[in-house]
């Protein structure tokens, strides 16, 4: 892998993580304030799983760390 190619790896895992830790917290907020079935609401889920989707198959090549 050129170095070019691994740091824009490293950037693309960083923005996913990021991404899904701020819509993490957007669907915390709005579920504590009780808008659970807003169209917002259920995006932010929609993203949630596509996240986590992409998240886990960087999981399943070592190529990210598993959560503790």
């Amino acid at each position: 892998m050129t170095e070019n190619r691994l740091e824009a790896f490293e950037a693309m895992l960083s923005s996913i993580l990021s991404q899904y830790n701020s819509t993490c917290e957007k669907l915390a907020q709005l579920k504590s304030e009780g808008k659970e079935k807003t169209v917002t609401y259920r995006q932010l889920f929609a993203d949630k799983l596509q996240y986590q989707k992409i998240i886990s198959y960087y999981r399943i090549y070592g190529l990210a760390e598993n959560e503790n």
